[in-house]
C-alpha cells in the first residue's frame, strides 16, 4: 500500500479540501466518529470507492481540448491521503468502467495498442494509489477481450467477477467457467479502539452488467456469456461465508432500479442488496451520486439520505473521478469474528458550484499521478487534434432553430446508425427508427460566437464537442405516432405565434431553451406559425386547436397515430427532461452504455467521410406576405445561401454582437 504521508492532506473541518501547498500545510484532519469512539473489540473500517473513471486520469476534457475541474483520478487521488487519515483502518476499491470513455482510451486501443506486458495509463495511476480490489464494468469490453486482459494483467490488485463465463452457463453457477475469480477474501490487520491489532477477513465479490452480451456482441458472441447478477450472488455468497469471510462487500457495476427483478437485469443493485449474507454494496454504472436526494426519492427499499439499499449501506461515487464513495463500518468483534455494529455512507466530491453556479475546484491534482501518465496525455492531445475523418460539407448551427441543420443532422445520423445496430438482435429490430436531436450551441446566453462552426474537410475528435456539448448517453424510447406529433408540438414552443401578413415579427421565444428544440428525423413535417403553441413549458396542454405540426408524414404517407416507432434520443429527454408530454422513463426500451459523443466519434470513424447535409425533412408552412426576424451569429452570413427550403436573408445588426436575419414565409 502507498504510504499516506506521500499524499497532501487537503481535508479541513468543512470537508472542502484546500488548494495550494500553504493551505494544505494548515489543513486539519478530523477523525470519523467511529474512529474516535471505537473501544476495545471495536474497530472503524473505511472502504473507499472509485467508479466509472472512463480513462479520465487527468482533469482534462479532450473533446473540448481544455482543463476541467470536475473530473480526473489525479484530483480524486489528492484526497485519498486525507480520507485515509480520517479513518482508523481503510481499504480502496474500484468498481469498473476504466478503459473506455474518452480519447485517451481510444488512443491506447486504436493507435498505440496494448501488448502483453504493457502498462495502460489507468493502471499506472491506480497502481500508485494502493487499491485492494476491483471489478469489471461494461466498458472494459469495448475494445475486445484480448485488450482487456492485457490491461488487467498490469493491475497490482485482484480483479473479481462472479457472472462472466468463458462459455455456456452451467446448471450450477459455482460450476461456471469464469474468466476471473468470483471473489477474494483479504485478511486485513486492523487496530481496535485500544490500539490492539487483530485480523478481519473482508470478502469482495464483483458483478458486471449482463447486457454486455448485447452491447458488445461483436466482441463477446461465441466467446463469453453472462449470468444474472442476483443468481450469481445467491450461489457464491454462501461460499464466501464458508471460506471464512467476516464481512462481504459487493462490487456491483450495476445501478439502482426499483422495478421488479428480471433475469439478467442491467441495474440490479437494489435486488442484489436483498441477497442474504451481503453486508454492503458499492454501485456504479449510472453515473449518479448515492446517497443523494431527488433521483432516488420514493423508491421502495432505498434510503437516499442514510444511503442504504434494503437497509444495507451502499454508495455510488459519481463518475470520471467526480466523487470518492465512502462506506464507514463500525465493526465489533463477536468471539473470533467481526460483525457490523453501525455504518455511515458518503459520496465526497472534488468540486462544488458557488452561488453563481460556477464550478470551484476543491482539490488540486496529485502530481505523482499526473506525472505517471504525462506521455500518454501528450500523445492523446496530439491524437484529438489529428483528423479522424472528413466532412463533405460545413457543420454549423447558426440556423438550427429555423431550418433543417447540418450540425443536428449529423447527430441524428449517428444516433440512428447506432440504435439500429444495438437493436438488430432484439424484439425491436423491425420497428421503424426515428431520431430526435437538438442544437446545443445556438447563441443565447452563450453570446454571438456560441455556435458550432466546423469547416468542410478534415474533422478531428475534438470537433465533436462542437456537435454535442453534454456527456449524455444514448437511449431509445418506444412511442406511438400520436406521441411523435406531441413531441414535435412541444418542440414547436420554440416559436412565437405569428399573425399572417406580419412584417418582421419576432420569431423565437426567448424563454424556450434551444436544447429542448428537438428535430425528429425519419419523418417529414411542417410548422404552422399562425397557430398557438399546443403545450406550455411544463408540458401542459394550453390549446384546444389542431396544433402547429401539419403534414406529418412517415414513408410518404400521413403518420398513423397508432403505429409504434423507436426514437433514438438521449438519457435527458428519455428520462423526462424538458417535460415533453408522454416521454418518461417508462418509454425507454434501450439505455446505452455509450455517450452521444462517443457514438458520433465512432460514426465518423466508421464512415470515413460524413455527409452532414440536412435532408430538409421539416420547414415552416407558408404564410402569405409574412416575414419574421431572429438573431444569430454574424459569421452565419456566409452560409445563408446553403439553407434548404427556407428563404433566409441578412437583416442588419442586432444587440450584443449578434446579427439579425429575416425569413420570408
Amino acid at each position: 500500500m502507498t504510504d499516506i504521508a506521500s499524499f497532501r492532506l487537503l481535508q479541513p473541518l468543512s470537508r472542502r479540501a484546500l488548494l495550494g501547498s500553504a493551505a494544505a500545510a494548515g489543513a486539519l484532519i478530523v477523525l470519523h466518529p467511529f474512529a474516535a469512539r471505537a473501544q476495545a473489540n471495536q474497530a472503524h473500517l473505511r472502504i473507499m470507492e472509485t467508479t466509472d473513471i472512463h480513462v479520465n486520469v487527468m482533469p482534462y476534457d479532450y473533446y473540448a481540448d481544455k482543463p476541467n475541474d470536475t473530473m480526473g483520478l489525479a484530483r480524486t487521488a489528492s484526497i485519498i491521503g486525507a480520507i485515509r487519515a480520517e479513518a482508523g483502518n481503510s481499504m480502496l476499491i474500484d468498481n469498473g468502467d476504466l478503459l473506455q470513455g474518452n480519447p485517451m482510451g481510444d488512443y491506447m486501443a486504436y493507435e498505440k495498442g496494448m501488448k502483453e506486458g504493457d502498462l495502460h495509463p489507468v493502471m499506472k495511476a491506480m497502481n500508485l494509489l494502493g487499491y485492494d480490489a476491483g471489478t469489471l464494468g461494461n466498458h472494459e469490453f469495448n475494445y475486445g477481450l484480448d485488450f482487456m486482459f492485457n490491461v488487467m494483467q498490469g493491475a497490482n490488485y485482484p480483479v473479481v467477477c462472479a457472472n462472466l463465463t468463458r462459455g455456456q452457463l452451467a446448471s450450477d453457477p459455482k460450476n461456471d467457467d469464469l474468466f476471473f475469480k468470483p471473489f477474494i477474501i483479504i485478511e486485513k490487520t486492523i487496530r481496535d479502539g485500544t490500539g490492539a491489532e487483530s485480523p478481519v477477513k473482508v470478502g469482495f465479490i464483483g458483478f458486471v452488467p449482463p447486457p454486455i452480451m448485447v452491447w458488445d456482441a461483436k466482441n463477446l458472441e461465441g466467446k463469453a456469456m453472462t449470468r444474472d447478477i442476483v443468481e450469481a450472488a445467491r450461489a457464491w455468497i454462501p461460499a464466501m461465508k464458508e471460506a471464512g469471510a467476516d464481512i462481504v462487500i459487493a462490487l456491483s457495476h450495476s445501478g439502482i432500479d426499483a422495478a421488479a427483478h428480471t433475469d439478467r437485469m442491467e441495474n440490479a443493485s437494489l435486488h442484489l442488496a436483498g441477497v442474504d449474507g451481503i453486508d454492503a454494496i458499492f454501485t456504479g454504472h449510472q453515473h449518479l451520486v448515492f446517497p443523494g436526494p431527488k433521483t432516488w426519492d420514493g423508491m421502495a427499499g432505498v434510503d437516499p439520505v442514510r444511503g442504504t439499499l434494503m437497509g444495507k449501506p451502499a454508495v455510488m461515487g459519481g463518475f470520471w473521478g467526480s466523487h470518492m464513495g465512502l462506506i464507514d463500518l463500525l465493526l465489533e468483534k463477536d468471539g473470533k469474528s467481526w460483525k457490523i455494529a453501525d455504518f455511515t455512507t458518503e459520496a465526497r466530491p472534488i468540486y462544488h458550484r458557488n452561488e453563481d453556479r460556477k464550478i470551484v475546484a476543491d482539490v488540486a491534482s496529485d502530481t505523482r499521478v499526473e506525472d505517471s501518465v504525462k506521455a500518454e496525455h501528450e500523445a492523446t492531445l496530439a491524437y484529438v487534434r489529428t483528423p479522424v475523418g472528413k466532412t463533405s460539407a460545413p457543420l454549423y448551427s447558426y440556423f438550427a432553430l429555423v431550418a433543417d441543420d447540418p450540425s443536428v443532422q449529423i447527430v441524428s445520423n449517428a444516433q440512428t446508425w447506432y440504435i439500429r445496430e444495438m437493436l438488430r438482435e432484439t424484439e425491436y429490430r423491425d420497428y421503424p427508427i426515428l431520431s430526435a436531436a437538438a442544437p446545443f450551441k445556438a447563441g443565447g446566453r452563450g453570446g454571438a460566437d456560441y455556435y458550432t462552426d466546423v469547416a468542410a474537410g478534415a474533422i478531428a475528435i475534438k470537433n465533436v464537442a462542437d456537435l454535442y456539448l453534454y456527456p449524455n448517453t444514448v437511449q431509445a424510447v418506444l412511442v406511438t405516432g400520436a406521441e411523435v406529433k406531441d413531441w414535435l408540438e412541444m418542440s414547436a414552443g420554440m416559436f412565437n405565434q405569428v399573425e399572417p401578413g406580419a412584417s418582421d415579427a419576432a420569431l423565437l421565444n426567448a424563454d424556450f431553451p434551444s436544447y429542448n428544440y428537438d428535430v425528429i428525423d425519419g419523418v417529414t413535417y411542417r410548422i404552422d406559425l399562425s397557430q398557438p403553441a399546443m403545450f406550455d413549458k411544463e408540458g401542459q396542454r394550453v390549446s384546444d386547436g389542431e396544433g402547429r405540426i401539419i403534414d406529418l408524414m412517415f414513408d410518404g404517407k400521413p403518420i398513423d397515430p397508432e403505429q409504434r416507432f423507436v426514437v433514438a434520443t438521449n438519457n435527458y429527454r428519455a428520462g423526462g427532461g424538458g417535460k415533453f408530454p408522454g416521454i418518461a422513463g417508462d418509454k425507454v426500451i434501450f439505455a446505452a452504455p455509450d455517450t452521444n459523443r462517443d457514438v458520433i466519434v465512432r460514426y465518423i470513424i466508421d464512415q470515413g467521410t460524413i455527409n452532414p447535409s440536412a435532408d430538409g425533412n421539416w420547414s415552416f408552412a407558408p404564410l402569405k406576405d409574412t416575414s419574421v426576424v431572429f438573431s444569430s451569429g454574424p459569421k452565419g452570413r456566409q452560409y445563408v445561401g446553403d439553407i434548404k427550403g427556407v428563404a433566409i436573408e441578412p437583416a442588419g445588426d442586432g444587440a450584443d454582437g449578434f446579427a439579425l436575419y429575416r425569413v420570408k414565409l
